[in-house]
């Protein structure tokens, strides 16, 4: 009976998360390209960046921001040094003479997003119409920011997220995280294709200056130490559901590095869950849940298997399944990313998958944890 019930609850779970990337195929396939045609701009930028303890890589950058392709007066960069211990405001001001402007962070009170009153003080000193947000720890081509900006002005939309990709890996354990964040930010943009917006990544995201105020900044989701682009994300598509795109150039990918172990992983990928606390949306809430029981029942039925012949064989089936149906999804992914290769890796993936996210399903909604050498929640 117990065999029965859960082979009935795993098929239905199975078909469910068969369906889901189904429609996720269906929704980055609606995603059009943009024009590829060199256009005149006129919008004001405001390129913002929060650093804490990125010596290594906020000159890299800068740089790369420095050389985009767009007119310098359209365009101003914004650094804000979040109470670094290494060399990083010095490094940002020593780009003082190319016209980036440092903000050093300076707060007593003690705040569990950091992040958050970095961008809102780097705002609140902006004079650009369109605010563009990336990583300390990013390179892009000179045509990203002309790229982002030609969409907004042809399309006029409120928010505008643009890919994030993995580069340089150094072991094989990088390379598969190349290939499980392009599932994420293929979610992400598939959600903005179905019109139903669901994530985005802070690494690359663009919003109007005006509906950061009237939406009120991060009132609200100031209490985590993550979110300052899922969360707001979400706020922008309770009002605005329709004005949210995703622009789908290669020319606007913005480029990081994988984790280098399973401790620095995990941890950002905790802080990454710990915002599905705030959804209000209760679709996205029920699709997160539904596919952690999906993966669930997979350890369940793994765990069934060391005493059950007919649960090996439920077990190895929606392995299978989840395998084909995550190969129909990615594979258009790894194809705009020039990265096919990487869908080698996906059968070890697709097992290891499994039980990151129960674990990860978990442990990001419990407790608190460190990032940037701080203890948020």
């Amino acid at each position: 009976m117990v065999i029965l019930i859960v082979s009935g609850l795993a098929a239905i779970l199975c078909v469910y998360y068969s369906c889901v990337l189904l429609f996720l195929y269906k929704g980055w396939k609606r995603i059009p390209n943009p024009s590829l045609e060199r256009a005149s701009v006129k919008t004001k930028v405001s390129i913002l960046i929060a650093a804490r303890n990125e010596e290594a890589h906020i000159g890299k950058t800068i740089t790369a921001i420095l050389a985009q392709d767009y007119p310098k007066h359209l365009m101003e960069l914004l650094v804000v040094d979040d109470h670094s211990t290494d060399r990083t405001g010095e490094i940002i001001a020593s780009y003082k003479a190319d016209g980036v402007k440092l903000i050093r962070l300076h707060t007593d009170q003690k705040l569990n997003s950091y992040k958050k009153k970095a961008i809102s003080e780097a705002i609140a000193q902006s004079t650009g119409e369109l605010i563009v947000a990336t990583d300390a720890d990013c390179v892009m081509g000179t045509e990203w920011l002309r790229t982002i900006v030609t969409l907004y002005e042809t399309k006029g939309y409120k928010l505008i997220s643009s890919p994030v990709i993995y580069h340089q890996e150094k072991s094989y354990f990088e390379q598969l995280q190349t290939l499980e964040f392009l599932y994420l930010i293929g979610l992400g943009a598939a959600s903005i294709g179905l019109r139903h917006p669901s994530t985005c990544n802070g690494a690359n995201l663009a919003y109007r200056r005006d509906i950061f105020y009237e939406l009120g900044g991060f009132q609200g989701i100031d209490d985590l130490a993550s979110g300052d682009d899922e969360l707001f994300l979400h706020k922008v598509a309770q009002r605005y559901p329709l004005d949210i795109g995703f622009c789908k150039s290669e020319k606007a990918v913005v480029y990081t590095e994988a984790k280098q172990n399973l401790k620095a992983f995990l941890s950002q990928r905790r802080r990454w869950a710990s915002k599905s606390t705030k959804y209000k949306n209760k679709g996205i809430v029920l699709l997160g849940v539904g596919i952690w029981l999906f993966n669930l029942f997979i350890l369940v039925t793994a765990i069934g298997s060391f005493f059950s012949e007919a649960m090996f064989l439920l077990c190895m089936a929606l392995i299978i399944v989840k395998m084909l149906a995550e190969l129909f999804f990615l594979f258009p992914l790894t194809r705009f990313a020039h990265r096919q290769k990487l869908l080698l890796g996906l059968p070890l993936l697709s097992i290891l998958h499994v039980f990151y996210m129960v674990y990860i399903g978990i442990a990001g909604n419990t407790g608190k944890y460190h990032w940037k050498g701080r203890l948020v929640r």
